[in-house]
């Protein structure tokens, strides 16, 4: 019998203020937090299931002292961390070189004096990537990004975002990218790295489904959930199959919103799946997660990354992107 398929999980640790910041409220200039609820719920959860995963860090968060007391938690734990940039805007392809090498720098110093890690991976808010971005990072010496969102649905995506969002046609224009394009469809599922003048980065995109290209992240799972628990479920487990058939070794997505319920937060009613009760998402939750651990192996990011580059070739891509 064949050794089961690595599975890497991780976390965007984003928080109410990021969301709002996105959305277009001003709400998110006093920085609101909800993670003195939602963090003990994680790590519960995650605890339960003996998992240790990679969360990737928003630097303003670790700067504000209110938030110390949570993300010190995470580490004492044992879990991983990463970069998710300083101010969480998600159209980081509009900074120079300079401004990106300054944004990384502030959240990188912010997150290690709150957690006392050492970040090596990054992933952008809003899946927001650009070749500067790629450069910046390997200049940096990061082992690795996590942006790539191949996926199909990211159009209907930002427009549904659009639509139930607060945002001027300015504040839309510099938001287009959010989710990524739907080029970024044909974009490999599996890792690979980006080739940048004879120097290269290793990419460890967040999984869609294999051929279909179709998101199966947490919080799309839950969405589906909202209509059909049956869809989800038989959703899910076709998934895995496909997986499994492809040997592509799934990279998953957790998100704050995924331990939330309605009852929570009625200002986050805009964003899928909110209107829907803690309990019943947390029934979700354990069934998915279910499902994944009966049929993978579950690492942190940075192990998966390790077992990457110890074990394979990988193709390298020029870094193109519909900006």
């Amino acid at each position: 019998m064949s050794a089961r398929l690595n599975m890497s999980l991780s976390l965007d640790l984003d928080n109410k203020w990021s969301y709002l910041k996105t959305h277009g409220s001003e709400a998110w200039k006093d920085f609101p937090s909800y993670f003195d609820l939602v963090v003990p719920r994680i790590l519960e959860f995650l605890d339960d299931r003996n998992l240790k995963i990679t969360f990737f860090i928003v630097g303003q968060d670790a700067a504000l002292d209110k938030n110390r007391d949570a993300l010190g938690k995470l580490g004492a734990a044992g879990h991983e961390f990463g970069n998710h940039s300083f101010n969480h805007e998600p159209w980081l392809h509009l900074y120079s070189e300079e401004d990106l090498d300054r944004e990384l720098a502030q959240a990188e110093a912010a997150i290690e004096s709150a957690t006392g890690a050492k970040v090596r991976g990054f992933r952008g808010p809003g899946f927001s990537i650009s070749e500067t971005t790629l450069r910046v990072l390997q200049k940096r010496g990061y082992d690795y990004d996590a942006t790539a969102f191949p996926n199909v649905l990211n159009p209907l995506a930002r427009a549904y975002f659009f639509a139930t969002s607060n945002l001027s046609d300015e504040e839309k224009e510099r938001r287009k990218a959010l989710f990524g394009s739907f080029s970024d469809a044909f974009r490999p599922v599996k890792p690979y790295r980006w080739n940048l003048d004879g120097k290269s980065l290793l990419e460890l995109p967040v999984t869609t489904l294999p051929i279909f290209k179709t998101p199966i992240h947490f919080s799309y799972l839950i969405y589906l959930a909202s209509y059909s628990r049956f869809v989800a479920r038989l959703y899910l487990r076709f998934a895995i199959a496909i997986c499994k058939l492809t040997r592509t070794e799934p990279s998953l997505l957790l998100h704050p919103l995924d331990f939330m319920g309605r009852e929570d937060d009625s200002e986050l009613a805009f964003f899928p799946a909110m209107t829907m009760p803690l309990e019943k998402k947390l029934k979700l939750m354990d069934e998915f997660f279910e499902l994944l651990l009966r049929n993978f192996e579950p690492l942190t990011m940075g192990r998966h990354v390790q077992s990457i580059v110890a074990e394979r070739d990988l193709r390298q891509y020029r870094p193109t992107f519909a900006h």
